[in-house]
């Protein structure tokens, strides 16, 4: 989920603030694939002291912010879902243990932290606002489906009724997450970042 928001800084290399992403514009580019690792890295302080110059907006400010936060919270969801794909992406009585365990000590315990520490950050901006109540919201459906995955596999045989009712809410966490990675870009759009 939060990787979907790193996408912001893997896109384009880097999210650019308007006089950076003008900055960038007039630079010479080269399409040579042999750059060297420390030119694209003296090519990305550049930037940054662009930004630096460049006088960000209270609303930037916030979305800048916001994304500190909110990527603050990637360590969580790397280990639960590191933790997932660890046991396979089919349930069966043969993994059913090892994915109780999974779930019990590491996907849960993760996730809870993160739902919980997202229910904490509060933006300011109405519209940043809405968007992250779809984020906290697609994280928790997230949580519950995988409350019930565990509740499924508890037993010595895997109650299928139930791991489709948890499969059905992870996936409608995903879609809330991903509307609210699309109502991110658009807002940052809006303020003119360009990435």
């Amino acid at each position: 989920m939060i990787s979907l928001f790193t996408s912001f800084i893997m896109l384009g290399g880097v999210l650019l603030s308007p006089a950076a992403s003008a900055n960038a514009a007039n630079e010479p580019t080269s399409t040579y694939s042999d750059q060297s690792y420390s030119d694209d890295a003296e090519h990305f302080s550049e930037e940054l002291m662009d930004e630096t110059e460049y006088e960000l907006t209270a609303d930037q400010k916030e979305f800048e912010q916001y994304l500190e936060k909110v990527f603050a919270l990637e360590s969580y969801e790397t280990k639960a879902m590191d933790a997932l794909e660890s046991v396979g992406s089919q349930v069966t009585s043969a993994n059913r243990k090892s994915m109780y365990l999974k779930l019990t000590n590491t996907v849960i315990p993760n996730y809870t932290k993160l739902v919980s520490k997202a229910k904490q950050i509060k933006p300011i901006h109405p519209e940043l606002k809405k968007i992250h109540a779809y984020f906290v919201k697609g994280s928790y459906l997230q949580l519950e489906g995988y409350l019930l995955y565990k509740q499924a596999v508890s037993k010595n045989k895997v109650n299928y009724t139930i791991l489709k009712q948890g499969s059905a809410k992870v996936k409608a966490g995903g879609d809330l997450i991903n509307q609210c990675e699309q109502y991110l870009y658009a807002y940052a759009r809006n303020l003119g970042y360009d990435f």
